[in-house]
């Protein structure tokens, strides 16, 4: 992890954050009742009804083979003119290289993410003074391993689409920090990196990948965020091997405190030498996963089971104060698959836990 100057450090004090997604049609609905839930670190808002917006395809803008066939999508690398465009996809990669400017190839568009242009504007056009700002996609390995080639072939696996999709992703995160930086809030943006696919290293999908190109590609697209002057993190609402994400230099990690808090506890070296380092971890544990724990779920019952877990990360031998600070509450996943209403109660949870751990121990 890069050492930050004090001036330079966010700390965020147990502040809420959502992760990304709503259940909404209306992009300016779904802005609007993140800002009253979430008003100190705001986001840009995806909503899974439009297909466009889907977790993969959301980010494939500016990829050379881009291919839809109805609902189904892939790269195709005998499309005429791919090899021209594959190579003005590296040249426009080159720019950032030499210079740290960011082609208007790797930007989020209104077809497939019309939430970004919502929040900017309606940031620009709202009184108020967040703490800093938000932004996510897709990661490397997850969209690797989800996204593939005309034959069926996951794009992980060739190494041309590989070192492609790293750059895009990693291209697209540095897009996302100058264009919210341009917010003036305090703190540098934030950019989410959406990675269940990276704790399952190990696993039967990952019989051939191993764990130094898992590795690189996380670093590949965390040195971009950081050339560009914002914080990454890493969401993870799945559970397996946990020492890739706390050691892959990432700012953030976002875990599911609800359902893994037993698991990622297991890595006790890893997560004191990520708190000491002055990692923030983000405590996924308003349920999101199955709308009868929504229902069940209550402030009282959620901050009686993050305070055991508090107990427990202090055991690691890591100062309370220490923790705190470096702490956020999150739902443990997006709400997209939600009902409206349970997105509603998942919200209002994430800022009353927020608030009441913030008052019982910050003062």
């Amino acid at each position: 992890m890069r050492p930050l100057k004090n001036n330079q450090r966010f700390i965020p004090n147990c502040l809420p954050l959502l992760v990304g997604s709503l259940p909404l049609k209306n992009h300016g609905e779904a802005t609007r009742l993140m800002l009253k839930y979430t008003p100190e670190i705001p986001l840009w808002i995806q909503l899974p009804f439009y297909k466009a917006e889907g977790m993969l395809y959301q980010f494939l803008s500016g990829v050379p083979g881009v291919t839809q066939e109805g609902e189904d999508f892939f790269i195709d690398t005998q499309a005429e003119g791919f090899e021209a465009d594959f190579l003005a996809f590296y040249e426009a990669y080159m720019a950032f290289d030499e210079t740290g400017h960011v082609d208007h190839r790797f930007s989020l568009t209104d077809e497939t993410a019309r939430g970004f242009s919502t929040f900017m504007n309606t940031m620009k056009n709202t009184p108020i003074s967040p703490v800093t700002v938000k932004g996510q996609v897709t990661g490397p390995i997850t969209m690797g391993i989800g996204v593939k080639d005309a034959a069926g072939k996951l794009i992980f696996y060739d190494e041309r689409l590989r070192d492609v999709v790293i750059k895009q992703v990693a291209m697209n995160a540095a897009w996302q920090v100058t264009q919210l930086a341009s917010l003036g809030a305090p703190n540098r943006p934030i950019i989410f990196f959406d990675e269940p696919g990276v704790v399952g290293f190990g696993s039967s999908t990952y019989i051939s990948i191993s764990r130094e190109q898992i590795t690189e590609a996380l670093t590949e697209c965390i040195d971009a965020v950081h050339r560009t002057g914002g914080l990454a993190g890493i969401h993870i609402c799945a559970n397996g091997d946990w020492s890739l994400a706390l050691e892959s230099g990432t700012d953030i990690i976002n875990f599911d405190a609800y359902s893994f808090f037993d698991r990622v506890i297991l890595y006790r070296d890893h997560l004191k030498k990520f708190l000491l380092d002055g990692g923030i971890l983000a405590w996924g544990i308003v349920p999101t996963s199955n709308p009868e724990w929504v229902d069940a779920a209550s402030e009282e019952e959620l901050f009686l089971m993050w305070q055991k877990q508090f107990e427990q990360m202090k055991s690691l031998g890591v100062d309370g104060k220490k923790i705190l600070s470096q702490t956020l509450i999150t739902p443990s996943c997006g709400t997209g698959t939600l009902s409206p209403d349970h997105a509603t109660k998942v919200l209002s949870l994430t800022k009353a836990l927020s608030e009441k751990i913030r008052s019982t121990y910050l003062g």
